[in-house]
């Protein structure tokens, strides 16, 4: 199953891979990554394709602290909601609480394992993917990542006890030791930052409780993510059916396959692209038909139609009248395939 992440952990791949002489739109080809998430950062994308660009950006520039140079120019506005709602947090300790019950709904395949003795608050790394470990460029951008964020919710001078990192050491320790300011411990069991339990009651100057209490609600509402792949590409249609650029090639390019690999997997859930892409149609079009400002040719060309009258006819077969009814007020009942409508009955 693909594991999906929110595109804006993109935000800053571009400055980075021209900063090391990259050219990133190129680079985002090779792996098949869409330029236009760029600009959408709340687009699936694959986790495995982030992880083949930071990989391949890494190999191509020779800057073997690629990932921590994305860490570097990030921080909690990458995460969305997530981010929210960890800065509305009363104490450092609850902030990190939120984060990692909660860094699911920004990334499918990242864990944030804590745990607590007298002295010392472990916050450990787990990136879910087919290798027994995930590459070391996504390691280094995640654990970064979450470096900045914990350092956010302090003052400039906070510093973590230790960090640890799986993987043997890189050519420049220095790097690693000047980014997390501490001591940097490679070929280590897991990847984790230690903290100091006492470093955890530090209240945060920012939070505002209510708010803290809103978002909590708003994204406990949406924080289940989608499992199967029928849930998935239903996600990636919605969102590519809101920027009128949905087709099966491009679902497939966020979802880091094949069209044929979408399509059998579909099959064996008992539906297809074709009713996932209807139903979301079908969902879209009544939000759009509603605005009589907005052109219908304009609509049909957002919803993939080849022509105005092709949008008009499957609309007549969807949902039992015209366009033009139904701005009127006229509300049938919408027939699905195979079933017969009210009249017919």
């Amino acid at each position: 199953m693909t594991d999906l992440m929110r595109s804006a952990g993109l935000s800053y791949y571009p400055d980075v891979a021209r900063s090391v002489g990259l050219d990133p739109k190129q680079m985002m080809r090779k792996v098949r990554l869409p330029l236009a998430v760029l600009d959408k950062p709340d687009t699936p994308i694959a986790v495995t394709s982030l992880r083949r660009l930071l990989e391949l950006s890494a190999e191509a520039s020779g800057a073997e602290d690629f990932g921590l140079r994305l860490a570097e120019r990030g921080g909690l506005t990458n995460f969305g909601a997530v981010g929210l709602i960890v800065r509305e947090q009363a104490t450092v300790s609850e902030a990190i609480e939120a984060f990692s019950r909660f860094i699911h709904v920004h990334h499918d395949g990242m864990k944030l394992e804590v745990t607590r003795d007298k002295q010392t608050v472990t916050v450990t790394l787990h990136l879910r993917g087919r290798q027994p470990t995930a590459p070391r460029q996504s390691i280094d951008m995640a654990l970064g990542s979450v470096h900045r964020i914990i350092q956010s919710l302090f003052s400039s001078d906070w510093r973590p006890l230790e960090v640890h990192l799986h993987y043997p050491p890189p050519h420049d320790r220095k790097r690693y030791r000047d980014f997390f300011g501490c001591r940097v411990t490679f070929n280590a069991d897991d990847d984790a930052i230690l903290l100091s339990a006492h470093d955890m009651e530090r209240r945060i100057p920012s939070a505002h409780p209510l708010i803290a209490s809103y978002l909590r609600k708003r994204i406990e509402a949406i924080e289940t993510r989608p499992a199967s792949w029928e849930e998935k590409v239903d996600e990636v249609v919605r969102i590519l059916l809101a920027s009128g650029d949905c087709t099966v090639e491009r679902v497939a390019e966020h979802l880091a396959c094949t069209r044929r690999t979408i399509h059998r997997h579909l099959a064996a859930s008992g539906t297809s692209f074709s009713a996932i892409l209807d139903a979301q149609r079908a969902d879209l079009v009544t939000q759009l038909i509603d605005d009589p400002g907005r052109p219908l040719a304009d609509i049909a060309t957002q919803l993939g139609f080849s022509a105005q009258s092709a949008m008009a006819r499957w609309f007549r077969g969807r949902f039992g009248c015209t366009i033009t009814a139904w701005r009127k007020g006229v509300r049938p009942l919408a027939k699905r395939p195979g079933v017969p409508s009210a009249s017919a009955a």
